[in-house]
């Protein structure tokens, strides 16, 4: 029996891994890169955020609320059972069973995705709120497996992570500030009227962005060197989508997405990778 469940958690693994490569190619990047050790588990924990934000982002003919509820119970049903029929929630389980992730960080995380589902302005404080659980607990979740085993480094590292989370989830929030107004309605950035979005304002978003990711780069190099080298391409990218919107005008980035060419992204792996190697992040 327990050479079937293991089949079975094979196949979970691969359903999670193919969402990862399907979904984002850069992400799929930087978990190679990550020591073997790390990188099914990592690919578990994307493949469930990604189900879960396609929840609320995608599926516009369905109950987005119903099938948000029904992961969330069948989620808890899964930490309580070890197994899911759902192959992407089986393979999450696994992981956070195998490295006691808490269960408030998934918490937090499926409250984001909730408050997505009703709202479509943010205050300050529900700002930071979705930031917490939408990518800064993802953030710590990817911590916990690196830190595995490794006393005091959680805590030393988990500020720094969490700004590294925040920085890529602000970033987000501006390359898709088009898509989230015209298609969801959703304007993330607090008490901001979109129609009189201006350099201004986008500028002040900027430097709150590059404060995070000057503590972020921290954390970066404080990090295990089989964890290191994955999370500093994942920095690269982001900082390269950074600097692409720091040189638009505010109102460009209301008309199209910002993105980065395959060309660009494979010289960013190559140079990231350099900068390693030489000791010079």
């Amino acid at each position: 029996m327990k050479n079937q469940k293991k089949k079975f958690d094979a196949i979970s693994l691969e359903c999670s891994k193919k969402t990862t490569k399907v979904y984002s190619t850069s992400f799929s990047l930087a978990i190679k890169l990550l020591s073997k050790e790390y990188q099914n588990s990592i690919y578990s924990i994307y493949g469930f955020v990604r189900l879960a934000d396609e929840i609320v982002d995608s599926f516009h003919d369905y109950d987005k609320g119903k099938l948000l509820n029904e992961f969330r119970y069948s989620t808890i049903d899964a930490l309580e059972k070890n197994i899911s029929l759902n192959p992407i929630i089986n393979s999450f389980q696994n992981v956070i069973k195998k490295y006691n992730i808490e269960w408030a960080l998934i918490d937090n995380f499926l409250e984001s995705m909730e408050y997505d589902l009703s709202n479509q302005n943010c205050d300050e404080k529900a700002y930071k709120e979705y930031i917490q659980g939408s990518a800064e607990a993802v953030g710590l979740m990817c911590l916990q497996i690196f830190t595995h085993n490794k006393k005091g480094s959680y805590q030393q590292l988990k500020k720094h992570a969490e700004s590294l989370g925040a920085a890529f989830q602000k970033i987000n929030f501006l390359r898709d500030m088009n898509e989230d107004y015209s298609t969801l309605n959703r304007v993330y950035f607090p008490n901001l009227d979109i129609k009189k979005f201006n350099n201004d304002e986008k500028k002040i978003i900027e430097k709150d962005i590059a404060k995070d990711f000057e503590d972020g780069l921290i954390g970066i190099r404080m990090l295990d060197k089989n964890a290191q080298r994955g999370v500093y391409l994942a920095y690269r990218y982001y900082m390269s989508l950074f600097r692409k919107i720091q040189k638009m005008d505010a109102h460009n980035i209301l008309e199209k997405r910002v993105r980065i060419s395959n060309l660009k992204k494979m010289l960013i792996l190559i140079s990231s990778q350099i900068a390693i190697r030489i000791k010079m992040i």
